[in-house]
């Protein structure tokens, strides 16, 4: 009984350390502490990444349609959705791993609030909070320059650390 114990927490152990291995998508992804069903960080707050573009509006996925991709598990509405997003997930995927595009505007990781997004030329933002946003709408060109110009500075470093 005792060896049975030590044998499945040794095992359960293993399993998470394996499990949390994609410490660098925890860096460069804004992702939900924690393991989703097919066993990667949920990103985008388990938001259809493909809805947006599509349907114009934020809309939940389902554990029923995930695909994991650089480490970390989308979630979609529908398996059309998964499968736009399977065969080029670089047209959907949120800008600066899905942290908040002023946030990176100013050299810092906040969360990015999936209802605060917005397109602009063909590319997916999303913000912090509702006072954040409006901040980033007045000059949406001139934070998104700022944003690109931090991103590859601040891209591997952790947010705590920012």
């Amino acid at each position: 009984m005792l060896f049975t114990k030590l044998a499945t927490a040794a095992l359960v152990s293993v399993a998470l350390i394996g499990a949390t291995a994609p410490a660098q998508a925890a860096d460069e992804l804004n992702v939900v502490p924690g393991l989703s069903i097919s066993g990667a960080p949920l990103a985008l707050h388990g938001y259809d990444a493909v809805a947006y573009f599509t349907v114009g509006k934020p809309m939940r996925g389902s554990d029923a349609f995930v695909h994991v991709h650089d480490g970390a598990a989308y979630r979609f509405s529908s398996q059309q959705h998964l499968d736009a997003f399977a065969q080029n997930p670089g047209r959907y995927l949120p800008q600066y791993g899905g942290f908040c595009a002023y946030g990176v505007s100013v050299g810092k990781k906040f969360d990015g609030d999936p209802n605060l997004w917005k397109i602009e030329d063909g590319k997916l933002y999303l913000n912090l909070n509702e006072e954040i946003y409006a901040t980033f709408l007045q000059d949406v060109d001139g934070n998104i320059d700022k944003a690109e110009g931090n991103w590859p500075k601040i891209v591997h470093t952790a947010a705590r650390d920012l």
